[in-house]
Order: C-alpha cells, then structure tokens, then sequence
C-alpha cells in the first residue's frame, strides 16, 4: 500500500464520501418508481461500502474502490457489468483513480476482460511505474497482478446490445448510455452512467475515482475524459477531490476535475462556485455533464447542468443521502 501523509497527534477528520451514478435528461415524470427505488438501493449500498470502510479507520483511496465496485458490479450503470457496446460490438471499459495524499494515480483505458477497472487503475498506480495502461497490455498486466479476469460476454446484457443496434440503425453517438434499460426499465431517459466516488478519510486524506464504458456506438479505441487525470479525475489534499460524469471529449478540453480544484487552490473560490464555473465553461463549448467535489474539511458539492444526476453522500454519523432528480439536492 502506498505510504500516506498523516498528521502525528493531530484531531481525525470527518469522514464523508460522495458518489455519482451518471448525470443527463433524467425526470421524474419519466422515472418509473420501481426504477427510482432500484437505483436508490444501489446508491445506498455503495455509499454502505465506502462508509463501512472509512468506518473502520480504512483509507479514502479503499474507500473510493469499495463503493466503485458496488457500481461496476451493477447493470443499472454504464461501468463494468451493462457496459455499453462500441460500434465494433465489443464493450472496452475505462477507469482511474488518485490519491491526494501523494497525487499518485493510475488508471487504465480500453480494457475488456477486466470484471472491475478500478481495482486495475489502483494497481497500475501502486505496482507499477506508469500511471495508464490501455487494450491488452493493461487486461494482461491485471491479470498478473491476479485481479478477476472474465470472459467478455460478462459484461453483456440485452438492453445494451439492443441500444447499440439501434444507434447503428440511426447512425448516431450516445453520450455515455443515453438512455434508461427497457428490460425491466424505460426506454425514455437521457442519461449519462459514468460511475464515480470522491472520500475523505479520518486522517485528513482525500481520494477520487471514476469508471465508465464510454459511448454507444463509439469508434474502436476511442476514450474519454474519465481515465484521464485532471480531466474526469483529480484529488489534492491541497485543494479537493473531484469525479465526473458527463460528455467526455469536452471535460478533456476543459480539464475539468483538475480546472475545478485550481480555481480552489488558486483563487481560493468555494467549491461550488468552482464546480459552477468548470460547468459553464464546459457549456459555454456545447458540453453538460456535472461533477462532485470534496474539500480536506468535509465541504462537498454535487453539482450539474442537466436535468438530473444519480447521486449520493455519507458522513460520519453513518446516514446515507441520495438524490436524482434536479429539485432534490442533499
């Protein structure tokens, strides 16, 4: 495990972890209740996992790791299990993840044999010297350090081959998985599923991840913004931790996670202030999305400029928040 600063005698901190499933067009009126309650259990039980683990004096980056797999491990999100298909009918998955202790990172691109990215993007981080592997030579590096390999097809649900099939017929590009699954879910929602958790651990470190399969239909090879440092992904203890979600080639341009913790450090801005400006420029160039940011004080802000965005926080007394909708903001 990699060494992390901790303050000898000083107060523990509070610990708080924030998490987002994904932002876009996504309403109440077109939300079923069943499908509300299915992704509330899931935010609940990642918010759990990353708590139980800041509970037991763990740190941010285990944090951050335990609540991502709850997430890849679901079909409701476009990360790990119900991964989206690219035009090539293959599912490559993208993942990075930073500690704010040591601003170490690592993340990884394009993998396909990979059951949870994340765990990949730590170990490049902790056992190697780079800090991304993409395609095989990152499937072959974690299946070296003896993370769980699976056949593709895991990572393939119907709704999701359906969806492909239609953006071909179509001949268009779905932001991250635009819409909500038909089977047993809706087929109405613009939605983004970008999975992604920021922590704070009682010793004052902050840690940020993030995982996605991208867009339906995208060309072979393509990535976006969340395996790249500074744009889907940053933490400093320095400033904040930072995860988004949202269209990607735009959070690029922008550096998005790393432009919002500048503004902090820098500008010494409040965080949702610096959330708010990373967001309108983003706009200000035809992107929307949103971000979740967390300060070495506990400070969160889960902010977007779509209509909703799965989302959720959890502090020290153990009491799980979550919202989706615009209008519900914890």
């Amino acid at each position: 495990m990699t060494a992390r600063t901790k303050t000898a005698g000083a107060a523990k901190s509070p610990t708080r972890l924030v998490i987002h499933g994904g932002a876009g067009t996504i309403t109440r009126s077109k939300l079923k209740a069943e499908l509300e309650q299915a992704y509330t259990q899931v935010l609940e039980q990642s918010l759990t996992a990353g708590h139980a683990v800041l509970e037991a004096g763990g740190n941010s980056i285990d944090a951050v790791i335990a609540a991502i797999v709850v997430m890849e491990d679901s079909p409701l999100f476009n990360a790990g299990k119900g991964a989206v298909f690219s035009n090539a009918g293959n599912t490559e998955l993208d993942a990075s993840i930073m500690d704010g202790a040591t601003r170490m990172a690592g993340s990884v691109a394009a993998v396909t044999t990979i059951r949870n990215p994340i765990r990949a993007a730590h170990a490049v981080m902790t056992n190697s010297s780079h800090v991304m592997l993409m395609g095989q030579g990152a499937d072959a590096f974690a299946a070296e350090k003896g993370l769980e390999i699976v056949d593709p097809s895991y990572f393939h649900t119907e709704f999701r081959w359906n969806q492909l099939q239609k953006a071909i017929a179509q001949e268009r590009l779905q932001q991250d998985h635009d819409v909500v699954p038909d089977t047993p879910y809706p087929e109405t929602n613009e939605k983004r599923g970008t999975v992604g958790a920021v922590a704070l651990d009682r010793h004052g470190n902050l840690a940020a991840g993030t995982s996605t399969g991208g867009l339906t239909n995208k060309r072979f090879g393509r990535v976006g913004d969340s395996p790249v440092i500074g744009a889907g992904t940053y933490a400093d203890n320095r400033s904040v931790a930072v995860s988004a979600t949202g269209t990607g080639e735009i959070f690029i341009r922008t550096v998005a996670a790393f432009n919002t913790a500048a503004q902090v450090r820098l500008q010494h801005l409040p965080i949702t202030e610096a959330a708010d400006n990373t967001l309108g420029e983003i706009a200000a160039i035809g992107g929307d999305g949103g971000l979740i940011v967390l300060d070495a004080k506990g400070n969160h802000a889960m902010r977007f400029n779509t209509r909703g965005m799965f989302r959720g926080t959890i502090g020290g007394d153990g009491i799980a928040q979550v919202s989706i909708f615009s209008d519900k903001k914890p």
